[in-house]
């Protein structure tokens, strides 16, 4: 298995809303605005902040994208990340998180967040293995209204 996480392009929108609609298709509730994902919206993300596509044997399997706040430039947020369904179970989504930590250490960024939707709880301790702590004061700048507030996670990249 040749597994390989690139920096996404804005050529890659298309693909990142598809792997996006994808991997979240069963597995996130359906009220959530990843199964509404656009190529449009991706290349807003991608221009704004950045992006990863995980590649399995030259296939795209997975992606993960970031934003920074915007009172907070060196603030990212993490956001979509997802693995398609028949790639899960490897904890392949390790090296997209392992790949926005590393690109936030290189580029001198303070803190990465993430948000652990209500329904998914068992993500605490995942990131947690990470050095992420819950961050209850923090509210998810990218949180859906129509849905329970989601737990924040943050890293300190810098002390």
């Amino acid at each position: 298995m040749n597994l390989m996480v690139r920096e996404a392009t804005k050529d890659d929108a298309k693909l990142i809303a598809e792997l996006t609609r994808a991997a979240w298709a069963g597995k996130v509730s359906v009220t959530s605005s990843g199964h509404r994902e656009t190529a449009v919206i991706v290349a807003e993300h991608l221009r704004d902040g950045g992006g990863f596509v995980l590649e399995i044997d030259n296939r795209a399997v997975g992606s993960v994208r970031w934003l920074p706040l915007d009172a907070e430039q060196d603030v990212w947020e993490v956001c979509r990340m997802g693995v398609l369904p028949e790639y899960r179970g490897s904890n392949l989504s390790q090296h997209l998180l392992e790949a926005v930590i590393h690109h936030g250490l290189a580029t001198g960024v303070e803190e990465v967040r993430l948000a652990v939707r209500a329904d998914q709880p068992k993500l605490i301790d995942f990131y947690t293995a990470y050095a992420f702590e819950l961050a209850e004061e923090l509210e998810y700048s990218h949180a859906n209204p129509l849905e329970p507030a989601p737990l924040v996670m943050r890293r300190l990249l810098r002390h």
